[in-house]
């Protein structure tokens, strides 16, 4: 698992990321590894960025990888040999954004595949969503099993 700063400080926070790390025997990169290091992670049969903020979905569609996880879905984009699955977590004004239809078509041209839509996250109003409500898990999962079957 490669998290944003964002999560990776978030994660930490709450004590998720060592939770996380214990349930997959894998360390949550936040920062590249040396080049001298070798990967503690097998071989990537799917991407997941899930949640993906306004911002990183911004970034992922125009190619700026300024962290370690947009660096590597960034690769992988472009090296189209795994697939890649989108949650945007987002609210209505996110995407009423002019440049958003645009983020989002370019990341479907290249072949990312988004869940999007009342079926995975209805689009509230700024600070509109409940608290506490939970992703939509069972079916982010659902779609990562359909692409890497696929």
């Amino acid at each position: 698992m490669t998290l944003t700063p964002t999560a990776g400080t978030w994660l930490e926070d709450t004590g998720e990321r060592e939770r996380i790390e214990a349930a997959t025997g894998l360390p949550c990169r936040v920062a590249p590894r040396m080049p001298r290091e070798d990967s503690p992670h097998p071989p990537i049969d799917c991407f997941l960025v899930c949640p993906a903020s306004a911002n990183t979905v911004a970034k992922f569609a125009l190619g700026l990888a300024d962290n370690q996880a947009l660096t590597t879905v960034c690769e992988a984009i472009g090296t189209q040999s795994v697939p890649i699955v989108v949650f945007p977590r987002i609210n209505a004004a996110h995407a009423r954004q002019p440049a958003w239809d645009s983020h989002i078509s370019a990341l479907e041209r290249a072949g990312a595949h988004l869940l999007t839509g009342d079926e995975y996250w209805p689009l509230h109003e700024p600070r509109g969503a409940h608290a506490g409500k939970d992703l939509p898990w069972s079916k982010i999962l659902d779609a990562v099993d359909a692409v890497s079957r696929a």
